[in-house]
């Protein structure tokens, strides 16, 4: 039971960063302006749309950011903070699961 309950919190480790690494790149990507067109730039930001939980939307999150440069502030501030709270989340839940 201890080997499971320690597996069980690496993956759910695991999937918190991947998740917050989706967000990391796809808000990099935005402020970069990368090219949207491109297949790995645009699966990168739909897989970090669909991670952002709509509670860290870009388009309507936590904070909404007006006038030039909006887009990329959006990004950088709402999946900033969605990377940030899948890494507390993630590691909280290790803790309290590995035996």
């Amino acid at each position: 039971m201890t080997k499971i309950r320690a597996r069980v919190a690496q993956l759910i480790w695991l999937v918190c960063v991947l998740a917050a690494l989706l967000l990391a790149v796809g808000a990099l990507l935005i402020a970069l302006d990368a090219n949207r067109s491109n297949v790995a730039v645009d699966f990168v930001l739909r897989a970090a749309d669909y991670v952002d939980l709509d509670v860290f939307s870009r388009k309507d999150g936590i904070k909404q950011f007006q006038g030039d440069g909006a887009q990329v502030k959006n990004a950088l501030f709402n999946w900033g903070l969605g990377a940030i709270a899948y890494l507390v989340v993630g590691r909280i839940l290790d803790r309290i699961i590995k035996p």
